[in-house]
C-alpha cells in the first residue's frame, strides 16, 4: 500500500501538517506507523479517515465529528450511531420548528410580505399573530430547559435579552412558560444554532408577535432553510465518506 507523509494528507484539504498530527493525537484518524528514525508513515486508510472526519464536520459539527471518529476507532459502533442519530433528530426538530414558525406567520397575505417601500403594508401591522395550539399546562424553567437541551441560565439570559417574557406564578413567583413562550424559545434556539446574535433574535421574535417588519423575518427564515439544506446534503456526503472508510478498514 502506498505510503504518505503528513504533508501529503494535509495538501489535499489545504491543511497544515501539524493539523494532521493533531487529528491523529485526538483519535480522529488512526495512529501512524513510525520509521526507525521516528517519522510518521500514513497510508490510504489514513487519507480515507481524514476525508471522513472532514466530511462529518459540516454535517454534525466539529465536536460530534470527533466523537464519531473516536467511537469508530474504539470499535464502539453503538456509540458512533447514537451520535449520528442525535444529529438527525436535531435536524428533524429544526425543520419542524422552522415549519411551525412559518405557520405562525402564515396568516399574513402575500401583499404584506412583498410590500413596496412606503406602502401601508410595509408599516408595522399590530394585529397579533395566530397563537399556537395551547399545551395542557405551562412549563417550568427546568422543564423547558430539558425540552430544548439547554440550561436554565440560558433561558434566563434570553429573558434578559428581551426574547422571552414568561408569566410568574402569583403564589410562588416561579416562571411559567405558556404555548407562545415555548414557540419563542424554540425559535430562539433555532436561530442561535444558525449563529444569530441575541439582539437579532429578539427583533425577530418581536416581529412575530406584532407581524411587523416581515421582510427581515422572511429573510432570516429563508437563510436558515438554506443552512438546513446544506447541512442535510453534508450528512449525505459524510455518510458516503464514512462508509468508504469503514470498508477500507474491513468493518462489517
Amino acid at each position: 500500500m502506498r505510503t504518505l507523509r503528513p504533508s501529503d494528507l494535509a495538501r489535499e484539504h489545504g491543511l497544515s501538517a501539524q493539523a494532521v498530527r493533531n487529528y491523529e493525537q485526538a483519535g480522529f484518524i488512526p495512529p501512524a506507523e513510525r520509521t526507525p528514525s521516528g517519522y510518521r508513515v500514513y497510508t490510504e486508510v489514513h487519507a480515507a479517515a481524514l476525508r471522513a472526519f472532514l466530511a462529518l464536520v459540516p454535517a454534525y459539527g466539529h465536536a460530534a465529528a470527533g466523537e464519531i471518529m473516536t467511537a469508530l476507532h474504539r470499535d464502539d459502533p453503538d456509540r458512533m450511531l447514537l451520535i449520528i442519530d442525535r444529529g438527525h433528530i436535531q435536524m428533524q426538530r429544526d425543520r419542524e420548528t422552522l415549519d411551525a414558525v412559518r405557520n405562525t406567520i402564515g396568516h399574513l397575505t402575500a401583499s404584506e410580505l412583498g410590500a413596496e417601500p412606503g406602502s401601508p403594508a410595509e408599516r408595522p401591522v399590530r394585529t397579533a399573530v395566530a397563537e399556537p395550539a395551547p399545551t395542557a399546562a405551562a412549563l417550568t424553567i427546568g422543564e423547558l430547559a430539558h425540552r430544548l437541551r439547554l440550561t436554565a441560565a440560558t433561558l434566563r439570559a434570553w429573558e434578559d435579552a428581551g426574547i422571552l417574557g414568561p408569566a410568574r406564578d402569583p403564589a410562588t413567583g416561579y416562571r411559567r412558560y405558556r404555548a407562545t413562550d415555548i414557540r419563542d424559545a424554540e425559535l430562539a434556539h433555532l436561530l442561535r444554532r444558525g449563529g444569530y446574535p441575541l439582539d437579532h433574535i429578539a427583533a425577530v421574535v418581536q416581529q412575530i408577535k406584532t407581524a411587523g417588519g416581515t421582510d427581515a423575518l422572511a429573510a432570516a427564515l429563508g437563510d436558515w432553510q438554506r443552512r438546513l439544506t446544506r447541512r442535510g446534503l453534508a450528512m449525505l456526503d459524510a455518510s458516503a465518506e464514512l462508509g468508504r472508510y469503514r470498508s477500507m478498514r474491513g468493518d462489517t
